[in-house]
């Protein structure tokens, strides 16, 4: 099989327009989630990491066709074209692959809009036909809040099978009313700044993202780290609650392991889906203990962005992107002191580190984990 490289990256949301501006905020303890008061989404004040209007003057694009975009699209748009011209190689149609992450889409447009407008298939069509990348048919990944990951391990495989010599994978989702008043009514929304893993979590904050990976097999000189597997598994436990036990997750995270060729005593740092909800952390927590990981430096990345759903996967990959190149681990921000019931090595401040091999995980209603297995070039 053909190993797979990122080559360019992307990340945009409340904390800034590209991948350096993340990285900067997360090494400077900056984060993009505050309160915000608007009627429109809640009839109470919520905390949440929201694009600004300043930042939609940027992302919405001109566009070549007829058709008008939504904001969604242009988000994910504005995202692709960035990593894009991050690009030195130049990717040709017949070799490239789009891949559309994202659980919601167009929401916001349902009953205003037909169904066909809707409807994710076409949402990815239209980006890729505005990038210029439409020659071969646009896959859409849907999957909860795993969609990201188990995008990149979607394009991973098929590079490596040869169909195909580059991946454009986008993440994206916006903050809607939609998806604040479905988590509001789990009761699973923080008043306050998220704090994953911590003894006092109260629930998530939502963010809006867009994130672009450019994958490869063509990697030359520009390679910014390599993506060598991924697992997926299911709890088959509840619709919403996930595994009270973690085993679930940590098959998948040992497949992804087995699968790279390496040991988990190999593993450097940890990205974890770290929701700050009592039961996730729980489960995340005890998954690493089953897979002998509690020692190895581990964050969550939502204290920066909030839980951005279709684009988290895609977004805290380029992050691990960015921490190989640096070889610097990513304090867990708003963490204080431990709470969860096994130990765990959550990073608290910013520090340099020997970053080898970095495993993601996630995992989302109805019960879906995914992993991946990230490495220095």
């Amino acid at each position: 099989m053909y190993p797979v490289y990122a080559i360019a990256t992307n990340t945009t949301s409340s904390l800034g327009l590209d991948t350096k501006a993340h990285w900067t905020a997360a090494m400077h303890g900056k984060t993009g989630i505050r309160q915000h008061t608007d009627i429109a989404l809640s009839n109470t004040p919520f905390w949440a990491a929201k694009l600004d209007a300043s930042q939609w003057q940027y992302i919405q694009v001109n566009t070549k066709t007829n058709t008008p975009l939504s904001p969604f699209e242009q988000l994910a748009l504005f995202s692709a074209k960035q990593a894009l011209q991050n690009c030195n190689q130049e990717l040709l149609a017949e070799d490239t692959l789009v891949v559309l992450s994202t659980t919601k889409g167009n929401i916001e447009w349902l009953e205003t809009h037909s169904d066909d407008r809707l409807a994710l298939h076409t949402s990815a069509q239209l980006i890729a036909n505005e990038l210029g990348l439409s020659h071969n048919k646009p896959v859409v990944v849907s999957h909860a809040c795993v969609s990201g990951v188990l995008a990149l391990v979607y394009a991973m495989r098929r590079l490596q099978q040869g169909t195909h010599k580059h991946a454009v994978v986008i993440g994206c989702d916006r903050f809607t009313k939609f998806v604040l008043n479905g988590f509001q009514s789990f009761q699973a929304v923080a008043d306050e700044p998220c704090k994953p893993f911590d003894a006092d979590r109260k629930g998530i904050n939502l963010g809006e993202c867009g994130a672009t990976i450019v994958l490869t097999t063509q990697p030359e000189d520009v390679s910014l780290a390599r993506l060598y597997s991924g697992a997926s598994s299911n709890d088959a436990n509840h619709i919403s609650g996930p595994s009270r036990t973690g085993e679930e997750l940590a098959l998948a995270i040992n497949n992804a392991i087995s699968q790279a060729g390496i040991e988990a005593t190999d593993i450097d740092m940890v990205s974890a889906h770290g929701t700050a909800t009592l039961y996730n952390d729980e489960m995340e927590a005890k998954a690493f203990h089953l897979c002998g990981l509690s020692d190895v430096p581990v964050h969550s990345f939502k204290g920066y962005t909030g839980h951005t759903l279709g684009a988290a996967g895609v977004l805290e990959s380029a992050m691990i992107i960015e921490s190989l190149q640096q070889q610097q681990l990513i304090p867990s921000f708003g963490f204080k002191e431990l709470g969860v019931s096994v130990a765990l090595n959550v990073t608290k401040e910013t520090q340099a580190a020997d970053i080898q091999y970095v495993l993601k995980t996630s995992s989302g209603f109805g019960g879906c984990n995914a992993t991946a297995i990230w490495g220095k070039v």
